[in-house]
């Protein structure tokens, strides 16, 4: 019954919340004051909520770790130190002073409420996830401000510990930074290697599920042995568990689904049950000079305003809108879990009294209905400001992409390949094909191939993508694709590699070549044995010409997404002139990749990458039909040189959009045109290099 009471509150509470045009969030610590003990004694705070409502704070701090944009983190290391050292200096001096001449408290119990006032807890970041706003630069900025400001607020309550244990001396110091140097070294090896190791070895999702739990009470645990809040233990988790988790996949879809449909819910829930607003009516117990609901105000308005004015100063100098500025307040500005855990610490010492305690409890429930109140204005805010340029954006974005699946061992890793590619914005489904011959087999073949693409299915729908699917009856298994690829009026094809050996025809497979000679839209041949999480980078080698191609904006853009999903680096390799657009094209539109360039002047290179091409990096070559602007003769040697130089098993053959008819079908006049043209691209990148040098003269 009381896990049922708790998920009727879950249930309606949101719904109740809506119709208010209130965020839910509010409702659930709401609901936890009238149910709670100082509420109607529905139910008691047992060990159950605090089990459950501790492991609600720890898994709100690993999704904000584990959604964390480090590219931009490390980008953005100069603001997130500013806004840091203002979150936490600006509340701790002003509730010090209030604390001190105004509440008329001990210095020490002032560091200690200065202290849980400069801390902060992401109590609203479930409302920034909700509106996919996890990645963007201001909650990344206001996360890592958050972590910081936490960590000095623990030194610092550390310290005022020591000092009336004793213990504060040069030793104690050094002592605290050696384990906690130790601390982050050996989590940092031990949780990335043995990542890596189990997500290679172990597919099922449960499994992979358990593990990153796992992972995340170890770290957190371990955290608190040392000394630091657990909080911190779990956030640190999930920074070194991001790089593994891309947030498109399946695992981060249950890992988010499970944390907001329960834990975080319980842990919201068992807040509102500590505070208790009948003890506003109460008189004082003595130990402040001014009484409860003086005190209560006090730390409201003077907490909430000193982070208010770290923000929206910080948001000043840094030049952000000021949407931006009410985020960075609205996730700094709520206090519970590391708050609590202060005042208990100084209650512990015998420097704090009940009434500290119930006026913190209390300022709780209020900076939490401020925060989740700003925080939601803003998203909403932010999300229909950009909105109005994504729309802009994808106007022309025409994606839809076909997957043909023959073999059950390749419908995970093309499936992956599509999400991990596909525009989320857009939002559009994918199309999963499976042709099979028309002969006497024909009815056992269309039952295998409708189990197969019901597997596709359920590896969608772990992500919330949907998915069309067909069985098609063909004579000839290539025409099958090419007439279902203009049936659904797709946009590209995504389709498994042939497992080879050294014939060019069993390079491509039976109908591969038939399919990329056919169609003139987007094709990527893909094989990849591993996790593609666990790649440690793309290595992408681009042919001359490559970027006069129509289909070149195409190509970059969906291997920028993957990389960027990924969060790995990406490596380009081709000629300084192609590389430059590249650049140009990745820092204005995808400015957070780890994006690499190479030169390689001739494509005889190619060669020499494949052979210094590691196993975990995956190799994207990217070719061009014969006929095309970007073609060369080299191209025609590629499964030769394939099968005796490229030792690893992730490989990406990217054909791009040629446009017009394919080189089958083109007659004599159109095939002479087209080199005309491409030997007028060569004239015209003749004479740039020409005028360049004479300007230089």
């Amino acid at each position: 019954m009381v896990f049922f009471t708790v998920l009727i509150i879950i249930l309606f509470a949101p719904i109740v919340m809506s119709k208010l045009r209130i965020p839910h969030i509010i409702g659930m610590v709401l609901a936890g004051v009238i149910i709670g003990p100082h509420g109607f004694n529905i139910l008691e705070r047992d060990a159950s909520f605090e089990l459950f409502g501790r492991v609600g704070i720890l898994y709100i701090m690993f999704l904000a770790g584990l959604e964390m944009d480090l590219q931009g983190l490390k980008s953005d290391v100069k603001r997130v130190s500013i806004f840091s050292i203002a979150s936490f200096l600006i509340p701790f001096i002003m509730m010090y002073i209030a604390g001190i001449y105004f509440l008329g408290y001990s210095s020490l119990a002032s560091v200690i409420l200065s202290s849980v006032m400069a801390a902060n807890t992401l109590i609203s970041y479930p409302i920034v996830a909700r509106f996919g706003l996890q990645k963007h630069a201001t909650t990344t900025i206001s996360v890592g401000a958050s972590m910081i400001s936490l960590l000095l607020a623990l030194i610092v309550v550390t310290a005022v510990e020591g000092g009336i244990l004793g213990g504060t001396n040069v030793w104690f110091w050094l002592m605290f930074v050696a384990k906690f140097v130790l601390y982050c070294l050996a989590i940092y090896y031990i949780i990335r290697r043995v990542t890596r190791w189990f997500l290679r070895s172990y597919s099922d999702s449960v499994m992979q599920y358990i593990f990153v739990l796992g992972m995340m009470f170890f770290s957190a645990a371990t955290s608190e042995a040392i000394g630091i809040d657990g909080i911190f233990g779990a956030f640190y988790s999930g920074l070194m568990l991001n790089r593994f988790i891309p947030h498109v996949s399946p695992l981060m879809n249950r890992i988010e689904f499970i944390g907001n449909a329960i834990f975080i819910p319980y842990f919201l829930i068992g807040v509102g049950m500590l505070i208790n607003l009948g003890l506003l009516f109460e008189p004082s117990s003595g130990s402040t000079a001014v009484g409860i609901i003086p005190t209560v105000i006090t730390i409201v308005i003077v907490g909430t305003i000193g982070k208010a004015i770290a923000a929206y100063a910080s948001c000043f100098a840094f030049r952000l809108p000021w949407q931006d500025g009410h985020l960075m307040f609205g996730l700094t500005s709520a206090h519970a879990a590391g708050g609590i855990a202060i005042v208990m610490i100084g209650m512990s010492l015998n420097i704090m009294g009940d009434d500290m305690l119930n006026g913190v409890v209390i300022m709780i429930l209020f900076t939490c209905i401020i925060s989740t109140l700003v925080t939601d204005y803003a998203s909403r805010r932010i999300v229909i400001t950009d909105g109005l340029r994504e729309r802009q954006n994808n106007d022309s974005d025409d994606e839809k992409m076909l997957i043909p699946v023959k073999y059950p061992e390749t419908c995970n890793t093309l499936v992956n390949i599509a999400v991990l590619m596909r525009n989320r914005s857009l939002n559009r489904g994918l199309v999963a094909l499976n042709v099979v011959y028309d002969d006497e087999d024909a009815e056992r073949n269309q039952q295998k191939g409708h189990q197969l693409l019901e597997s596709v299915v359920s590896r969608a729908a772990d992500s919330d993508i949907r998915v069309q699917t067909q069985v098609r009856l063909a004579t000839n298994i290539a025409n099958g694709i090419k007439h279902a690829f203009k049936e659904f009026d797709c946009s590209e094809i995504i389709m498994g590699a042939h497992i080879h050996d050294n014939s060019r025809r069993a390079f491509w497979g039976d109908f591969a070549q038939s399919v990329f000679n056919g169609l003139s839209r987007q094709i990527i041949i893909a094989r990849c044995t591993q996790p593609i999480s666990t790649l440690r980078a793309i290595r992408v080698a681009v042919p001359s010409r490559a970027e006069f191609e129509p289909g070149f904006y195409r190509w970059l853009e969906r291997l920028s997404r993957m990389a960027q999903n990924v969060g790995c680096r990406i490596i380009f390799h081709g000629r300084v002139d192609s590389l430059n657009l590249i650049d140009l094209y990745i820092s204005h539109r995808h400015p957070g990749i780890r994006a690499e360039y190479v030169s390689m002047p001739k494509w005889k290179g190619l060669i020499e990458l494949m052979e210094n091409t590691l196993p975990d990096e995956m190799l994207v070559i990217v070719t061009a039909r014969q006929g095309t602007v970007s073609y060369k003769a080299a191209l025609a040697n590629l499964p030769e040189e394939m099968t005796e130089h490229y030792k690893g098993t992730n490989y990406m053959i990217l054909f791009p959009d040629q446009f017009g008819p394919a080189p089958d079908t083109m007659t004599f006049a159109e095939a002479q045109h087209t080199e005309q043209l491409s030997a007028y691209h060569e004239f015209i990148i003749w004479w740039r290099k020409q005028s360049r040098k004479l300007r230089r003269l």
